[in-house]
């Protein structure tokens, strides 16, 4: 054997087990289905009422991923 018939042999076997490896992969998370009994997760609000104030609520407002409150009045009127 041959060198480069070697080294083609070896290329050759890492395409197919990446691609053997990639296919199971794909398969997988084709087939991962949730089962429909299960109660959706609900996204956790931002928005939390903290106090009163003269008939309204106050609302503390927490942007996504952020290290601060924003605070605004909510008046139902």
């Amino acid at each position: 054997m041959r060198n480069t018939d070697y080294y083609r042999t070896i290329l050759l076997g890492i395409v197919l087990g990446m691609s053997s490896l990639t296919l199971v992969y794909m398969l997988s998370v084709a087939v991962d289905t949730k089962d429909p009994k299960e109660k959706p997760i609900t996204p956790k609000s931002n928005f939390e009422v903290v106090d009163t104030y003269k008939g309204c609520d106050v609302v503390r407002y927490a942007p996504h991923q952020a290290a601060e409150y924003k605070y605004f009045l909510h008046c139902p009127k």
